[in-house]
């Protein structure tokens, strides 16, 4: 993994005067993904408001990241939603951990913040098409890394759209993620499923060695029983965006996107910013607060900034993926920042 200083120098605020800026670790995901766009504009903007320098681990898997966090072994990450819930029951990737100390372990995560900007596509190259993505038997898919929550979500995308169950029906193809697309390029899937943002850096690097179809879930597979299942499932939130901006968003890639109306349908992956409990208050409420004061710096920084989803209003916490299976808490110096800006913050994420 690369390790990535980001902007050393910095100005102190008023409010931290007195105090030397603080040296924070975190971890995220490959370069060109939605939580590494989010990660490293927070960290040059921590480091101009003069709060904090962060030290990023790119290409991180997101399950070690999120167990490092709740254990006081790293400082910030992004974390899908699903992935503190596991952990507060011992199960899936954390059933080594046992569901005791995993229930200890998931109570000492805190959110700062929140995102839902990845959503759950399928695409195939255009060579190759798949003749209906309702009848995925007998292909290899890639569908997620080795483990962790995109793998979750990866399986529930192709048992939605056609039933098939990796393993049984169709071959899943798992690699870490810094090698999906040259597993993919390399021709090592018929077809893929991931959670993306918009525009994916990802999408458009497959797209060049050939042109690309990606289609959203039909309404109807969406409404049915198991598409409000998945919709409602710990870690995900509904996603929907004018096929139009979609389109925009990859103007001038080989990329075809398919939908049966006017809408891009799926289920996003819900995220938020997640910290150790035991995060000096005044801390959390000065990262917090840079967050809030950089909305235009996230917004327009990158094509990705307005298709991001983050949370810069009132927060009720079943928008964004909480207060219901996932049952996380806001950190109270967070919980500060938003009210002292203005917003409302849901009993469900006081701690």
């Amino acid at each position: 993994m690369i390790k990535a200083a980001i902007f050393g120098a910095a100005i102190a605020l008023a409010p931290l005067a007195a105090s030397a800026q603080a040296n924070l670790t975190a971890e995220t995901t490959t370069p060109g993904s939605t939580p590494h766009y989010i990660d490293t504009t927070l960290a040059a903007i921590l480091d101009s408001a003069g709060v904090a320098t962060m030290q990023i681990t790119e290409g991180a898997t997101l399950t070690n990241s999120v167990q490092a966090v709740a254990e006081g072994r790293l400082d910030m990450a992004p974390a899908p939603l699903i992935l503190p819930f596991l952990l507060s029951r011992g199960i899936g990737p954390y059933s080594g951990v046992g569901a005791e100390n995993g229930a200890e372990l998931a109570a000492n995560l805190r959110v700062i913040f929140w995102n839902s900007g990845s959503a759950q596509i399928f695409g195939y190259y255009n060579n190759n098409p798949v003749a209906d993505i309702r009848s995925l038997d007998g292909l290899r898919i890639w569908n997620g890394p080795p483990r962790g929550a995109a793998l979750t979500s990866g399986r529930a995308m192709v048992q939605l759209l056609s039933g098939a169950k990796d393993g049984e029906d169709y071959e899943g193809i798992q690699t870490p993620w810094p090698d999906t697309v040259s597993a993919i390029t390399g021709g090592g899937a018929d077809a893929w499923t991931i959670p993306e943002g918009l525009p994916s850096g990802r999408e458009i690097a497959i797209a060049a060695a050939g042109g690309i179809t990606i289609h959203d879930v039909p309404s109807d597979l969406l409404a049915s029983e198991l598409g409000q299942q998945i919709l409602a499932a710990p870690g995900h939130a509904p996603y929907s965006l004018p096929v139009e901006d979609f389109r925009a968003a990859y103007a001038g890639n080989d990329i075809t996107i398919v939908t049966d109306d006017d809408t891009f349908d799926s289920f996003a992956t819900a995220f938020g910013q997640i910290v150790n409990a035991s995060m000096d208050e005044e801390l959390a409420f000065q990262i917090t607060k840079a967050y809030l004061e950089g909305q235009q710096r996230f917004l327009e920084g990158s094509p990705r900034g307005p298709f991001a989803m983050l949370s810069f209003s009132d927060i009720d916490g079943v928008s964004q993926g909480a207060c219901g299976a996932v049952q996380i808490k806001m950190h109270e110096g967070a919980i500060r920042a938003f009210e002292e800006a203005g917003h409302t913050v849901a009993d469900c994420l006081r701690p």
